[in-house]
């Protein structure tokens, strides 16, 4: 009983009686109680230990055989130990929890949009069950005789049904108010197990031909447009300036089957005549605009499903040929198939466009995560060294190893938890500001991003996984504490050894690395941004006002609407402010594009793709509105009328691909058209090359024709106005112009400058966050190795005052320690220019103008990591070289 004396004699002094925790003295007291009881300790032991330390033994006697209570008590002693152990180390613990949250906060933003956007299954009934019709590698749209014919001869299906996406405005004249819509058919809410919250919604009997004005309504919309109030169904809403009749509202949390966009108003798909006229679709063979998904029939497979639709597709298609079509493209056309495809979490254009986004912000933020796991797992390996003796208590008093490890591990997972609770928080704002980020001008994005059991699982699993990733290493060093240590007074330590490259310099090492890897990332990403925001796109956004007008009177003939755009034209360019004002079909930049095949002679095409040409229809004064250099020729003007020869005004790349080495002013071209090409068309002028649908692509041919020369316009078209001052302040007036030429005109006002910059919001949102994240492991990275190298210079204080007692200055023990920073920074940099070679390939789809391997982006990089780290070594540097040698050596 020598040794259990000797411990109590060493607590009991007043050198360590302040040091002592509640809980070490239940291992104490415990210890004699098992001596006791075993008759190996004198009885008085057990009074002893209680009047020093309390009464927290306690009397159970554990053995090796345990039932589950005993273990979970025991685990719940590990964890209240922890949680005082915690808490009386404040700095630490915040240090610790902050770096967590930061790294389980980005990721479980991230995985909540990844979640919301690709993994989330639709709110319907058995949504696994779900298929969308397809013509395979020919796109996922039908013509609405397609689908009704295949709705007729399908027997694969026990409910099928079709929709289209479209929007509704709510006013009858003057600045538009727009809410998302969706035509859908009769069989769409009945399949989908879609309840009515209020009346009843769209059925078969809605759904025919001459049917009348009905509409469902949203969620949504029925409770910010109507307060949620019961009394909404049966009262009239006006869409596309037409009376419909609310016969009910959707279930709450259903939205439509398109993720990121919620629907507001349904209507049948009949009711396209009245909202469209003698413009209507539904008799349309080459117009293609529905989607269409069913559930197969509970008794056949997707392969049997597949396969009777195949042998329903060839009368499907020879019933529905387009009549404008030409013989090549007919045959073509009914060699068309189905396919299948599961449609169980919806369809969405943001999901096409964001999925490998979003992917790489994963491995982005998962690396951060990585970072920050190293930085905390270096405080515990300095704090493990400076509990050795109390774990050196442990061991004398006869626990095992895999008890200590438990012990530092649930310390461990207490830190990852209280980090992935704060960052669940921080992931709630962070998930919210991404979806900003990717809501374009004028396309707000609906996401549900409530916290599901997948989002839970996955903080819960990531924060575990963590404690385990950080807290091992540094519990299995502290396990492997000599027992001897437990009597000493004082010293430096055990844990630690004499190693020079210690397991904390190898951890910022992989920091260094790894940061590295993040820097160049991020580097390349700006550098992608910043090219597509400066280049020279071929006009100038800047003073550009966008006046998108579009016709809702439907009884109106095309000449009718040809004649109130010309008025509205005329109109605009008297009014003061407006330096110059145009109109076109489409705009630069803009959600769509036309093309087409040109004939032209001496030219022989290698393909398809090799004789086509972007289209536009412009009127005169559209190169000087949008500031687009016109080369050579004339601009479209008074003579070019419907009866004169038809004109056409083309850029560069069209010259240089369809007439190289040639003048192509007062060449022809014509327009292949189906069974017969169009008639000739005269080119009078060359434009510079300008951007036409994407940022990013390359000079394409294009081809402007005469607006003037087309009274076939369709209902909607754009008034580009070039303004002397701010455009936003053109639009009181523009408004007042146009109610005086139409008040069946709605409007729509964007500045063009918005316009291209919303097409670049996937760059911006990747360079954004990959500097973002970028930065956040760099600082990361510098605090690990501030940390290390405090820690290293505070264990070494007995050898630099030995170097200093013999002579060496301050310059000399500076460079000593920076020398040891030198040597793991090199070795950083190294490793973490292969990871960076082998990693920024991966990215290379995102890139424009930079190579992935662009010297200037890892040369300035590595200058960037190599400066802020030897900044961060540098205070511990200059500490070590202030020590008093006489100080430092009493401390042995």
């Amino acid at each position: 009983m020598s040794r259990l004396r000797r411990l109590f004699n060493f607590f009991r002094s007043d050198r360590h009686s302040n040091d002592i925790d509640r809980e070490l003295a239940f291992h104490i007291a415990e210890r004699a109680d098992a001596l006791i009881a075993n008759g190996t300790a004198p009885a008085d032991a057990r009074a002893q230990s209680r009047r020093m330390f309390g009464n927290v033994g306690g009397q159970k006697e554990r053995t090796r055989d345990a039932d589950i209570l005993t273990w979970l008590d025991a685990f719940a002693g590990d964890v209240r130990y922890g949680i005082r152990a915690l808490r009386n180390t404040p700095v630490f613990t915040f240090v610790a929890v902050s770096s967590l949250a930061l790294g389980i906060g980005a990721n479980t933003a991230i995985f909540s949009l990844i979640d919301a956007v690709m993994l989330r299954s639709l709110p319907i009934s058995h949504p696994e069950e779900l298929m969308q019709v397809t013509l395979g590698d020919n796109g996922d749209e039908f013509t609405n005789p397609i689908w009704e014919a295949l709705r007729d001869k399908q027997n694969a299906f026990s409910g099928i049904f079709a929709y289209s996406l479209t929007r509704f405005n709510l006013t009858s004249g003057g600045e538009a108010q727009y809410v998302s819509g969706s035509l859908v058919s009769g069989d769409y809410f009945r399949t989908l197990g879609v309840r009515p919250q209020a009346g009843r919604l769209v059925s078969t009997v809605d759904d025919q031909r001459g049917c009348s004005a009905v509409a469902v309504i949203g969620d949504g919309f029925w409770r910010s447009q109507f307060g949620g109030d019961p009394s909404a169904v049966g009262k009239t809403i006006s869409l596309n300036t037409h009376p419909y009749r609310v016969i009910g509202v959707s279930q709450q949390g259903f939205g439509g089957l398109e993720v990121g966009r919620g629907i507001d108003v349904f209507v049948p798909i009949c009711s396209d005549v009245i909202l469209r006229g003698t413009r209507s679709k539904l008799d349309g063979r080459a117009n293609w605009w529905l989607q269409v998904m069913g559930r197969p029939r509970g008794d056949l497979t997707p392969t049997q499903a597949r396969s009777q639709l195949g042998s329903i597709a060839g009368s499907v298609f020879a019933a529905t040929v387009p009549p404008e079509f030409g013989e090549k493209q007919q045959l073509a056309y009914q060699k068309n198939g189905f396919d299948l495809t599961p449609a169980g979490s919806g369809v969405s254009s943001l999901r096409d466009r964001y999925k490998l986004a979003l992917e790489t912000l994963m491995v982005i933020v998962a690396l951060v995560l990585v970072i920050a796991c190293a930085n905390v797992a270096n405080l515990l390996l300095a704090r493990a060294a400076a509990r050795e003796q109390e774990t050196a208590v442990r061991v004398a008093l006869g626990a095992g190893r895999g008890r200590l490890v438990r012990q530092f591990l649930t310390e461990s997972l207490l830190l990852s938890l209280g980090g992935a609770l704060v960052g669940m928080m921080f992931a709630r704002w962070g998930s919210r500001l991404l979806v900003t980020l990717l809501s374009a001008a004028g396309n707000q994005i609906s996401l549900d991003l409530a916290l599901d059991q997948r989002v839970l699982g996955f903080s819960i699993g990531v924060a575990v996984l963590t404690g385990f990733a950080f807290g091992l290493a540094p519990a299995w060093r502290s396990s492997r504490v000599p027992p001897s240590a437990a009597l000493k007074a004082s010293g430096r330590g055990v844990v630690a050894g004499q190693r020079r490259f210690n397991a904390g310099q190898v951890l910022v090492v992989a920091q260094i690395a790894i940061s590295l890897t993040l820097v160049v990332g991020a580097g390349l990403l700006l550098g992608t941004f910043q090219r597509l925001s400066t280049i020279n796109p071929g006009f100038k956004p800047e003073s550009v006002l966008l006046v998108a007008l579009t016709q809702q009177n439907t009884s109106a003939t095309a000449a009718d609407h040809f004649a109130i755009d010309t008025r509205a034209l005329q109109r605009l360019r008297d009014l003061p402010g407006v330096a110059s004002a145009s109109m076109s079909q489409l705009t630069p930049i803009g959600p769509l594009q036309w093309n087409g095949e040109l004939v032209v002679d001496g030219f022989t095409p290698q393909s398809r793709k090799d004789a086509s040409a972007f289209n536009n229809e412009v009127s005169d004064g559209y190169f000087k509105t949008l500031g687009t250099t016109m080369v050579a020729g004339r601009d479209f003007a008074d003579r070019d009328r419907v009866g004169a020869p038809t004109v056409a005004i083309v850029n560069e790349a069209l010259a240089a691909h369809f007439f190289p080495g040639k003048s192509p002013i007062g060449r022809t071209f014509k327009f292949q058209h189906g069974r017969s090409d169009s008639d000739p068309v005269e080119i009078i002028a060359i434009v510079k090359d300008a951007k036409y649908h994407s940022m990013r692509e390359k000079p394409t041919p294009t081809v402007y024709l005469a607006y003037s020369q087309d009274t076939t316009v369709g209902v909607s078209t754009t008034i580009e106005l070039r303004s002397t001052t701010d455009p936003k302040a053109l639009i009181p007036g523009v408004k007042a112009a146009l109610a005086d030429v139409s008040p069946d005109l709605s409007l729509t006002f964007t500045p063009f400058a918005t316009q291209v910059n919303a097409s670049l919001a996937r760059e911006r949102l990747l360079a954004m966050l990959s500097v973002f994240f970028g930065i956040l492991a760099l600082l990361l990275a510098m605090l690990g190795l501030y940390g290390v190298m405090s820690y290293n210079v505070a264990r070494r204080r007995n050898e630099i005052g030995i170097h200093m007692a013999l002579g060496a200055g301050v310059r000399r023990v500076t460079t000593m320690v920076l020398r040891n920073v030198g040597v793991m920074v090199t070795t950083g940099l190294l490793l973490g220019l292969a990871l960076s070679l082998a990693t920024t390939r991966l990215i290379s789809t995102f890139l424009f103008g930079v190579a992935p391997t662009d010297i200037v982006t890892f040369g300035g990089s590595m200058a960037v990591l190599a400066t802020v780290a030897l900044l961060a070594a540098y205070v511990p540097a200059r500490r070590a070289s202030k020590v008093d040698p006489m100080e430092a050596l009493r401390e042995q």
